[in-house]
């Protein structure tokens, strides 16, 4: 059966990378050409979906449903790559920090689902009761591993210690579940911004410096989940991977449907190299020269290697992968042999990577992933003074 799925397998991720290829102008010719407009004709599709469905919440049509504590929207207005997971952990750090009992809540993209039989029986014998949300950490300890739980709440669940993080597609059921069962006084919503039936009183918004609005069409012939111009819901913009200088396209944005918008600027800074096996840290100034292989499955693999490079690492192979790709043992095999025929002396990944591979002896000893975290460029002198703007008004 594995000889008849794995080419089903490759031949679907081809496809989407094929799609890929198309949204972003990569590819040319006549099915090229009859293929984006299939997309556009279901852009307009999904842009009356989603022009509906925000209208209805809007007109209460719809109604949203608050939970009486501090709920804070983590989100976007675009598919992959803003880099919300650690700003959400730098969130539920510091307002942990602060005193704040903070419980995370996602739907895990890409996580296990639970079997079918067993999502029957639970229904069958507690008709009458929701069925719980899957605890990936319950403030103390990591409950499930980054198959079940999803890369990013598993990423969340192991660095931060003492935060509750928890997956459900129906985020107002985990947080009813983690107010009464954690009696956690603040929510934060990881990916949140598009979820409406759970009231937010903080909505913040990623945007990517690098491609902010993408073509500047809906999916699937672009990357908006939204229209642009849903930018108004926000309450504070975080322009993601700045490098301090102004952006136009994004400038005219906020202009244009949110003027006075607070605008926080922030990047993500490389900190350490991490040994996949050892947990050793490496400064990284350990790449300097160095014959680096890197491999990535995220949204924007550019970034990942354009860091490697920045700081000295000679990358004499690179190989890419779909965001949240789960990897074989056949691509490992043959990634790692490619690897080790170039002779390279580290291999490096990314931390959202590296929680999806094995923990045996398949994997090279001299494996290492990149720590990122936050820094603010403009908009606050430091994270933590950001956090008690937004999140402790009445404290300042």
């Amino acid at each position: 059966m594995r000889f008849i799925l794995d080419p089903v397998k490759e031949a679907f991720q081809r496809f989407e990378l094929f799609t890929v290829d198309v949204i972003y102008g990569r590819r040319t010719g006549f099915w090229v050409a009859f293929y984006a407009a299939f997309l556009s004709a279901l852009s307009l599709l999904f842009s009356a979906v989603a022009r509906t469905r925000y209208w209805l919440y809007r007109n209460r049509i719809l109604h949203d449903r608050p939970l009486g504590c501090l709920v804070v929207v983590v989100g976007n207005l675009t598919v992959g790559g803003t880099g919300k997971t650690p700003v959400v952990e730098k969130f539920a750090r510091s307002l942990t920090q602060k005193g704040r009992k903070v419980a995370i809540l996602t739907r895990g993209y890409k996580s296990k689902k639970i079997p079918l039989w067993q999502r029957w029986w639970r229904s069958f014998t507690h008709s009458h009761q929701e069925i719980p949300p899957r605890i990936v950490s319950d403030g103390e300890k990591v409950l499930l591993n980054s198959e079940e739980a999803g890369d990013e709440p598993y990423m969340l669940a192991r660095n931060l210690p003492g935060v509750v993080v928890l997956v459900d597609r129906n985020r107002v059921n985990s947080g009813v579940y983690a107010i009464k069962r954690f009696q956690v006084d603040t929510l934060i919503l990881d990916d949140g911004f598009q979820y409406l039936p759970l009231k937010g009183r903080l909505n913040l918004l990623l945007i990517d410096k690098t491609n902010p609005f993408g073509n500047q069409r809906l999916l699937p012939r672009g990357i908006l989940r939204e229209p642009v111009r849903h930018l108004k819901r926000a309450s504070y913009v975080f322009v993601t991977k700045s490098d301090g200088r102004p952006h136009p396209e994004i400038d005219r944005a906020i202009e244009k449907y949110n003027p006075g918008v607070e605008v926080i600027e922030c990047v993500h800074r490389p900190q350490y190299l991490e040994n996949f096996h050892t947990q050793e840290k490496l400064p990284l100034t350990a790449l300097q020269g160095g014959r680096v292989g890197a491999f990535s499955g995220i949204a924007a693999p550019d970034s990942f290697e354009g860091f490697l490079r920045r700081y000295g690492a000679n990358l004499i192979l690179t190989r890419r992968f779909l965001d949240h790709h789960r990897f074989t043992t056949r691509e490992l095999e043959k990634m790692f042999a490619a690897f080790a025929k170039a002779k390279a002396k580290m291999i490096i990944t990314t931390e959202k990577d590296a929680v999806r591979l094995p923990r045996d002896d398949s994997i090279p000893k001299n494996l290492y992933f990149l720590r990122l975290e936050i820094d603010i460029l403009s908009g606050g002198k430091d994270f933590d003074k950001a956090v008690d703007r937004i999140c402790f008004p009445g404290r300042l």
